[in-house]
């Protein structure tokens, strides 16, 4: 991704969507306004910058722009907290590049982590993301929830490519407008952070060619860090649930987070969830165990995938379905 292409249209889009009214600007010609949101001399003056200087920042052609001066576009846009570590990412200088850029290191789960999950086994639905979406690890319950992506060839364990190429997904989620749209805005937040993490390029480019809902997401340049919320899940094996989950990021490596589903105790929801826990139980005398931890899909040295029989995401099916 280039930064000053990025930085030059996260700054337009965000100044399209302030009104003019709501920054206390008053309109200096009578008439329809020829473009959305501020014009640019206007942020300029709210920001305390000149026009020609604004100008160039929002066209990437900015030099050592200060601090001072992103603090003061950030509160002239009305950024929130996501949006100005974002706009200051992507302004910050960049050293220069070495002629052969070294591969990033591949993600590997910790043994601690993987313990973590399967002490979660039977109990909440965990999982673990690495850099753009990809799903490094994930115990059982997990994956009767949302995919088998155990099953999956390791390019295709990778949360994004499911929600936007998986049908089974459209099915799944029953809000799946609302909880993809927020999915782009934090590959979006990903990308700016890892702008030279070719996984994340590819990934990018694959989902805006094949599906229109992302190709329009990602044009607007919202950013958005999922650390909790809610998400409902129409289950096709134990029905509707309604779950919270909590994002939590491991300390010692950035890129890599757990997300863990609960229930509200007593809903109906915790008896679905039981019951879903009950039927993916491990049999008697074989112990559960987590997924074996691997390198990132993304990564050019993860293992090969397997045979040509495993699911691909647009044909996959539920692994609980038809056990009923």
């Amino acid at each position: 991704m280039d930064r000053n292409t990025e930085l030059s249209e996260f700054l337009r889009t965000r100044r399209a969507r302030l009104r003019p009214e709501d920054a206390g600007v008053q309109a200096t010609s009578p008439g329809p306004r020829r473009v959305p949101g501020l014009r640019r001399e206007e942020l300029a003056h709210l920001a305390g910058v000149s026009t020609d200087y604004y100008t160039r920042l929002e066209q990437g052609r900015h030099l050592n722009v200060s601090e001072a001066v992103l603090d003061a576009v950030a509160r002239a846009l009305r950024l929130n907290d996501t949006e100005r570590a974002y706009l200051f990412e992507l302004a910050k200088p960049r050293p220069r590049r070495a002629r052969r850029r070294r591969p990033l290191r591949p993600q590997r789960v910790r043994p601690g982590v993987h313990r973590m999950l399967q002490m979660l086994e039977g109990i909440s639905p965990a999982f673990v993301l690495g850099r753009g979406g990809d799903v490094l690890a994930a115990n059982r319950l997990a994956r009767a929830l949302i995919t088998d992506f155990d099953a999956l060839p390791y390019r295709e364990r990778n949360m994004n490519r499911f929600m936007f190429l998986d049908p089974a997904a459209r099915e799944l989620y029953g809000e799946w407008d609302t909880y993809a749209a927020e999915m782009v805005a934090s590959l979006r937040l990903q990308a700016g952070r890892h702008a030279d993490d070719p996984g994340i390029t590819e990934l990018v480019g694959e989902l805006t060619i094949k599906s229109p809902e992302f190709r329009t997401w990602w044009a607007d340049h919202n950013v958005r860090e999922r650390s909790h919320g809610v998400k409902i899940y129409r289950h096709p094996v134990v029905g509707e649930m309604t779950l919270s989950y909590e994002t939590v990021t491991f300390p010692g490596d950035d890129d890599q987070s757990m997300c863990v589903y609960t229930v509200e105790p007593g809903s109906p929801s915790e008896a679905a969830l039981q019951l879903l826990a009950n039927w993916t139980a491990a049999p008697p005398n074989r112990p559960s165990s987590p997924s074996a931890p691997f390198s990132s899909p993304s990564s050019s040295s993860a293992p090969s995938s397997p045979s040509s029989s495993s699911p691909s995401p647009s044909t996959s099916r539920h692994p609980l379905q038809g056990d009923h």
